[in-house]
Parts: C-alpha cells; sequence; structure tokens
C-alpha cells in the first residue's frame, strides 16, 4: 500500500516545531525564529526531493527453487530489483505481497546504496521462504519498497506492479511399494519369454543390432558364428498399471468445480492420485491416469520416467470437478480386456457403486479402490465383489490406507 504522507515520525515533529516558530515569532516578535522555521522547512523539503532524485527502480524480477511449489513443503523465493541511483541512499524496508495460496515471512531490511555517480543499474537480490498453503496458481507480488533520506525526516514508499506466477502442486505423499503383490501385478523386473524350443539352446538367435541389451546375448550362438547374436524371442515387456480419478463434483462439494484447493475431499482424492502415480512408476510401471468415463488426464508415463511424473504432479495443480457423473461408465473402459493394477480413487461412494464397479476387479491383477467418504458399509460391499478397499482420510495417513488396502481386503481407517 502506498503511503500517502511522506514525512516518518521525526519529520513529522520537525515540521509542527517549524510551524510553531511561525507562530511564536508572529506572537513576542522573534525573528530569529522566522529563520529557523525557514531552515527547518527547507530541510523537509530536501529530504522529500532527495528521495525522488537518487533511487530510481527499473526491473523486478522472481526465481522459484524448485520452479513449482508443493503443498505443505517449502521452496525458495530469490527477487532480484534492478535500481538506478546518483547519490548515496540509506537502507529502508521491502514486503513482498504474498497471496492466499502461499505462507511467508517476505520482508527485510532494503540494502544502502553507495555513490554511483554514472547512474548504472545495480541489482539487489534478497531471498524468503515460501510454503504451499493451496493448490493452485497464485501470484507473488507487487514488491513494495520503503526508503528514507539520510536524516530519517522523509520515507517514499514505491509499489513495483510486477507479479510474478507461483504453481502450487498437489502433495505427494511417500507410499510404500506393492511388494507382497510382486508375481501378482507383474513387477519391476517382469518379462515374458516366448520359447519356440525347450531349453536354453533351441532359442532362435539373430545378429546384433545397436540398441539391443546386453541381456540377452546368445552366447554359444556367438561362439559358433564368430559374430554377436541375440536371442530374438525373448521380448521385455512393462508391466502396466491404471490409475483413476473420478472426478464427478457430485462425490464430492460444488466448490470442487469452482476453483483449485478449495474442497478437502477432492484435495485429498487429488493427492492420492499423484502419490499412487508417482509410487507405480517408480516401480517400473507404465502408468495411464484417466477419468472414470476413460478420458484421459495424462499421457501415459513409461516405468521409471520420473521427470514426466513431475510434470504430471505440476499439471494436477490446476484440476479440478466436472459436473458429469461417469463412474457407471468405468465398467465399459475395462471391459474385454486384462491389465495389471487398477486404483480407482472416488469421493462419495455408496454401497450401489460397489455393485456397479464389481466387474471391474475381475480385469485386474490388483484392483484398489480409495474412497475418501464412503457410505454405510460399501468398502466391505467393494470388498466381497474383489477390490482392495480403503477410506482415505482427508486429516489421515495415505501410507497407511494404501499399505492397508494392498494387505487386506478392506480396511477402516478411524477419522
Amino acid at each position: 500500500m502506498r503511503r500517502l504522507w511522506p514525512l516518518t515520525a521525526r519529520g513529522t515533529g520537525a515540521l509542527i516545531l517549524a510551524l510553531a516558530c511561525f507562530i511564536i515569532a508572529s506572537e513576542v516578535g522573534i525573528v530569529e525564529l522566522v529563520y529557523f522555521g525557514i531552515l527547518l522547512i527547507a530541510v523537509l523539503a530536501a529530504s522529500v526531493v532527495s528521495l525522488y532524485v537518487t533511487r530510481r527502480s527499473e526491473t523486478v524480477s522472481r526465481s522459484l527453487s524448485p520452479d513449482a511449489a508443493t503443498v505443505g513443503r517449502e521452496a525458495l523465493v530469490t527477487v532480484r530489483v534492478g535500481v538506478r541511483t546518483a547519490l548515496p541512499t540509506a537502507p529502508g524496508t521491502w514486503r513482498d505481497t504474498v497471496p492466499k495460496g502461499l505462507t511467508a515471512k517476505a520482508e527485510g531490511v532494503f540494502p544502502a546504496l553507495g555513490s554511483g555517480l554514472r547512474g548504472t543499474e545495480r541489482m539487489i537480490e534478497f531471498a524468503y521462504v515460501v510454503s504451499g498453503a493451496r493448490r493452485g496458481i497464485h501470484a507473488l507480488g507487487p514488491l513494495q519498497v520503503t526508503s528514507s533520506d539520510p536524516f530519517g525526516l522523509a520515507r517514499r514508499t514505491t509499489l513495483f506492479g510486477e507479479r510474478t506466477k507461483v504453481t502450487v502442486a498437489p502433495a505427494v505423499i511417500d507410499l510404500p511399494a506393492l511388494s507382497n503383490f510382486t508375481g501378482e501385478t507383474g513387477g519391476t523386473l517382469h518379462t515374458t519369454n516366448n520359447q519356440l524350443g525347450q531349453g536354453a539352446d533351441n532359442l532362435i538367435a539373430r545378429p546384433y543390432v545397436p540398441g539391443d541389451s546386453m541381456r540377452r546375448i546368445h552366447w554359444r550362438a556367438t561362439a559358433h558364428r564368430d559374430e554377436l547374436m541375440v536371442r530374438q524371442e525373448e521380448q521385455e515387456s512393462t508391466p502396466e498399471a491404471t490409475v483413476v480419478l473420478d472426478r464427478g463434483v457430485l462425490r464430492f462439494s460444488p466448490e470442487a468445480m469452482q476453483a483449485p484447493g478449495t474442497d478437502a475431499a477432492f484435495e485429498a482424492a487429488i493427492s492420492a492420485c499423484v502419490s499412487v502415480v508417482t509410487r507405480l512408476v517408480h516401480d517400473g510401471y507404465a502408468v495411464e491416469v484417466v477419468d472414470s468415463d476413460g478420458s484421459m488426464l495424462a499421457e501415459r508415463i513409461d516405468g521409471g520416467d520420473m521427470t514426466e511424473v513431475e510434470g504430471l504432479v505440476n499439471h494436477f495443480a490446476t484440476v479440478t470437478a466436472r459436473r458429469d457423473e461417469h463412474l457407471g461408465k468405468l465398467v465399459r473402459v475395462f471391459a474385454g480386456v486384462m491389465t495389471g493394477p487398477i486404483v480407482l480413487i472416488v469421493g462419495r461412494f455408496d454401497p450401489a457403486d460397489a455393485d456397479v464397479i464389481a466387474p471391474v476387479a475381475h480385469h485386474s491383477t490388483l484392483p484398489l479402490l480409495l474412497a475418501v467418504a464412503p457410505v454405510g458399509n460399501s468398502l466391505e460391499r467393494a470388498a466381497d465383489r474383489g477390490w482392495h478397499a480403503a477410506l482415505i482420510d482427508p486429516d489421515g495417513d495415505l501410507a497407511t490406507s494404501w499399505s492397508a488396502a494392498a494387505d487386506r481386503g478392506v480396511s477402516h481407517v478411524l477419522r
């Protein structure tokens, strides 16, 4: 906020003293008091003018490390201010405007500058720490700099309107691996061998080409042909998984459709989604993220590609709920196919919903259901139909729910 009154408390006192000198001089006839009052007014005027002559800021820029903030985690904001000054300046204060989606103590001392008669631009750099409070895209700024003259009589508050957009990504919770289901769900080192004969000696070999894995070298054929040969029929396959996020607003609150970060239940679902994707990709699964009607929410991510996972997490900073209800279409999405783990994340979950999605469990090596607001015995009913189900508590531990659902058929997590 720009201050309208240009004088400090000291300067205001000097102005009052000058006016008092004029009044007393006219009453008692002491001419010297008039001269003293004029001197004080001149000093005050010079102090105010000096603030507009000595310092002039041209540019303000901000950088964030890491590039995107995360809910509940800290990031470092570095602010660079380009300043031109012809005369030495006294120290002042700075304060950066922080939006509601972030929390920070963004204020400090603006340093004094030495003489710069040539008026070249100097870069002032300072930093502060922000913490993500609400998912979405928020703007830092404007920057407010307050400076005073060397005598501390006048002050100037300047507002620099440059704003910097900051992406606040959903919280990613570290989940345990599905270690108990390696054989059932595929596993990180899952391979398939299509053998045309019995034993390694009967495998078909072909000449090595750049890009072939060294693990596929057929050493006996290599020794016989005197050139590198590889097993042609050994095919490496990547285990696949699908994460389904049901964004139907009827399963959350209307606020979930209006803006990110406004509905606690939807935020818990978003956090669970990105956390599950991070875990599965880390474990080597190729993961697809879809809505309950099968529409893609993100491009397919190959196993181990954590760079793409980071991009997905940042993309989910702006995901909101949608108006339509599509959970009933999930059966058609997986009809006629057999896939690896399916992780379904929903808000409100009724017993009737457990009956609707029951066929999906038979198309997955490990069907996992995470519900934010289950109703009645809906989780037990889903478990009876083949799902590994758990409750997501917005204020609870997602890792506990994840482990319990994977280890048992159904888990109740106390609110």
